[in-house]
């Protein structure tokens, strides 16, 4: 085979990648983070040491459970992965759209996946094979709450919220350490589909949400988010109400109020989506001061050099280590609850028939665990449950 075939040929072999498991849909755009509020006092992190600080970003958009094929357009959660390309090296935000997750248990990340995947025998998706994991893990029921609500179904990538979900650590020049949540929110404002409105734009558009972003950059209508912090004091965390780990429950503004850090700006498209989105590689392992890199250490030429500067501060962890999921803390309706009762009449309808329509299929006794674990959050939120799922024929 002459020598410019063999080429080709190992350009179309490596031309595509596997998918990942989990995220498989994406769309991608360059930025600017300016920083616009001091939060030195928290963080010796270069990019925060003082206003006015700038630096390029990339932003990941994805859908979560669908293929590459899947339509934009679908109830779920959306993935919101950012990197800042900071002068101490890449900082990756990895999050979503909603400010918790399904469950505590790092451990059950795996049979997450599995639920929301398709069936192995009848290659589709299965209500019972997701309803069933959920309703069995009670603490779920937040996360659920939002997904069938009208936050369910973003309209587009630039009308919805980003965060970090998880508890990250800042910790200052002296030593000092902060428990930080970080929230993006969004400036064009929250808009959504209903199901119906979905559907009609999947019949016209599975990739809406990508469209949407590309065309909006492409007009000079950046999409903006500005950056906000809770930060928790690390005394704070041994006495909060609850974990201040637990990814199932949000910290109350009342007690950490949002602190204004920044302004995200998504400016550029990418020129090769292939190269720049599809094989972006963001992952939590990106921090800046506070986490080590790996490497050999020491050697004859200097590199991989220990540098206390990037080190954390000890923490005290007690004498037992062992796997935590947070089980002795079993309150897993008071926040769904909460949220359920900001819902106006409008919204709560919504939440009621989205739910029915996502949970018919599933056998009865999954529909009736799901229900109850409602009527725990409120009375009024299992009885509309009921109601939706009996007018539909899903329970």
């Amino acid at each position: 085979m002459r020598e410019h075939e063999r080429e080709a040929m190992t350009f179309a072999d490596r031309e595509v990648v596997p998918e990942r498991r989990m995220h498989a849909k994406g769309s991608g755009a360059f930025g600017r983070f300016t920083v616009t509020h001091d939060i030195s006092r928290y963080t010796k992190a270069a990019l925060f040491d003082r206003i006015g600080n700038e630096c390029e970003t990339f932003v990941r958009f994805s859908t979560v459970a669908g293929k590459r094929g899947a339509a934009d357009a679908e109830r779920g959660i959306r993935g919101f992965a950012v990197r800042f390309y900071t002068s101490q090296g890449n900082w990756d935000l990895v999050g979503n759209n909603t400010p918790v997750f399904f469950h505590r248990d790092p451990l059950k990340f795996p049979d997450l996946s599995r639920a929301v995947k398709r069936d192995p025998r009848t290659n589709t998706r299965d209500p019972e094979n997701s309803w069933g994991f959920w309703t069995n893990l009670p603490e779920s029921l937040h996360q659920v709450t939002i997904i069938m609500s009208d936050r369910g179904i973003p309209k587009s990538y630039r009308h919805m919220h980003g965060f970090g979900s998880h508890t990250f650590s800042l910790v200052n020049a002296t030593g000092e350490r902060h428990w930080v949540k970080f929230h993006h929110r969004t400036r064009q404002g929250i808009q959504n589909l209903t199901d119906a409105e979905a559907a009609e734009i999947i019949g016209a558009d599975r990739e809406s949400h990508h469209r949407d972003l590309y065309e909006a950059i492409e007009r000079g209508e950046f999409p903006k988010w500005t950056l906000y912090v809770q930060v928790m004091p690390e005394a704070d965390a041994r006495n909060y109400r609850f974990h201040p780990f637990d990814l199932t429950k949000v910290w109350r503004k009342a007690d950490y109020p949002l602190i204004e850090v920044g302004k995200l700006e998504l400016n550029r498209n990418p020129e090769n989506y292939f190269a720049d989105v599809e094989q972006a590689a963001l992952t939590l392992a990106n921090l800046v001061p506070g986490i080590g890199v790996p490497g050999v250490e020491p050697d004859n030429v200097g590199r991989w050099a220990e540098q206390p500067w990037y080190g954390d501060p000890g923490q005290v962890v007690g004498s037992v280590a062992d796997h935590f999921d947070f089980r002795e803390d079993d309150d897993y309706f008071q926040q769904p609850g909460d949220l359920f009762r900001l819902m106006d009449e409008e919204q709560r309808r919504q939440l009621f028939e989205n739910t029915a329509r996502a949970i018919k299929g599933a056998r009865r006794e999954t529909v009736e665990r799901h229900i109850a674990n409602c009527g725990q959050a409120d009375p009024a939120y299992g009885a509309g449950v009921r109601k939706a799922c009996e007018a539909i024929g899903a329970l």
